[in-house]
């Protein structure tokens, strides 16, 4: 389970601040898929870098997994967002001299899984994205919604606890976004947890529950699409 609550976070330069969350509160239970949503601007970013544990935060409480994350060093940070979180970027963040196999296999070899392990896991999760026979290919030789595919993959390799996919069908067309989305739906209903940040509101009909952010603030939309703006702070 992931719980943030009263969660702060301010931008600091030598005369300007800049709050990107104000109180924030959000618990989203094991298994559930939550659809982020909101403006430029309004935190989306912010809240999934603290949620994986890529950013802190000034103020308030965040446990994942029923760990306080505030007090962890880089280290720790790194060791539990590398057990516990797979990401799923716009931009695939593949790297493009290594085939798809390896790419997959690089956060496996930071967690020490033995080569047959890896291998094992590897395969598998290309079978899982339907892309078993290419696993020799460069990225480059890739479409986008493939690379895609090759990012899931790799998100899902160390069997994590969470899936944090930002924008993940703001590079494809409608058509290709749609073939990623009923992957991801389909990992959902194989049991992940999944949070996924999207402008995209028909995108995120198709999560269990959609929250929108609004300056730092949590707003809830109900399954219905009709929203209700919450006090600060307000749990979802």
């Amino acid at each position: 389970m992931l719980s943030m609550k009263n969660v702060s976070r301010i931008y600091r330069t030598d005369v300007v601040q800049t709050h990107a969350l104000r109180n924030l509160s959000l618990e989203v239970e094991a298994g559930e898929f939550v659809a982020l949503v909101g403006p430029s601007g309004s935190g989306k970013t912010t809240f999934l870098n603290i949620a994986g544990l890529l950013e802190t935060f000034d103020d308030g409480s965040y446990q994942l997994d029923g760990r306080d994350v505030a007090g962890l060093n880089d280290n720790d940070r790194s060791r539990l967002r590398n057990e516990k979180i797979g990401f799923i970027f716009q931009s695939f963040n593949l790297i493009p001299e290594l085939n798809i196999a390896d790419n997959i296999d690089v956060p496996l070899r930071y967690r020490g899984f033995a080569a047959r392990e890896r291998k094992r896991r590897v395969d598998r999760v290309l079978e899982v994205v339907g892309l078993g026979g290419r696993k020799k290919h460069l990225p480059s030789q890739l479409s986008g919604g493939q690379q895609q595919r090759v990012a899931i993959a790799r998100a899902l390799a160390g069997d994590p606890g969470f899936l944090l996919a930002d924008e993940p069908t703001g590079n494809l067309d409608s058509s290709t976004a749609a073939g990623v989305m009923e992957l991801i739906n389909e990992i959902h209903r194989n049991g992940a947890t999944i949070i996924m940040v999207t402008h995209d509101l028909e995108l995120a009909a198709r999560a269990e529950r959609i929250v929108r952010l609004s300056d730092g603030q949590v707003v809830l939309l109900d399954e219905g699409g009709e929203g209700s703006e919450l006090e600060n702070g307000a749990a979802v």
